[in-house]
């Protein structure tokens, strides 16, 4: 499985690395960063609509549908459990919230489409978020 590692390089720029490519994280200068990269939740949601894009796209290769395109939009927010629509009545205080917007086209049928809708969620990376994350944390000094 991945293994990542990251440096805090300079203010709130962070160089990241899987051994075989590097890219940055940072945040906007508004929250004290230089912006030289997404924020750690562009990239969380970039990971998720990646995820998306190429579980749809295999589906559609294995099931031969012709799908011509595939285009994702998320957008992450805290919202307060009493404005969820969506929630559980169990659920109090401020919540992830995650929207997300799927766009396909090509020659398939409804069917099909309704199919692909289940396929999208069903990504390593969505199940991964939404069935929640156990950590084993260590911090090491010196």
């Amino acid at each position: 499985m991945p293994t990542i590692t990251a440096d805090l390089v300079e203010g709130y720029a962070v160089t990241i690395t899987n051994d075989r490519h590097q890219w940055v994280a940072d945040e906007p200068p508004d929250l004290g960063g230089t912006d030289t990269g997404p924020t750690p939740y562009e990239m969380l949601l970039g990971s998720l609509a990646a995820c998306t894009s190429i579980t749809l796209s295999k589906y559609a290769k294995r099931k031969g549908i012709a799908l011509d395109s595939i285009s994702t939009r998320y957008h992450y927010e805290r919202i307060h459990a009493d404005d969820c629509e969506r929630c559980d009545d169990d659920q109090t205080g401020w919540l992830d919230h995650v929207t997300s917007e799927i766009f396909l086209d090509g020659r398939f049928s409804e069917e099909e489409a309704d199919r692909m809708g289940e396929i999208a969620v069903r990504c390593p990376v969505h199940r991964t978020l939404a069935n929640g994350i156990t950590f084993t944390e260590s911090v090491v000094v010196g």
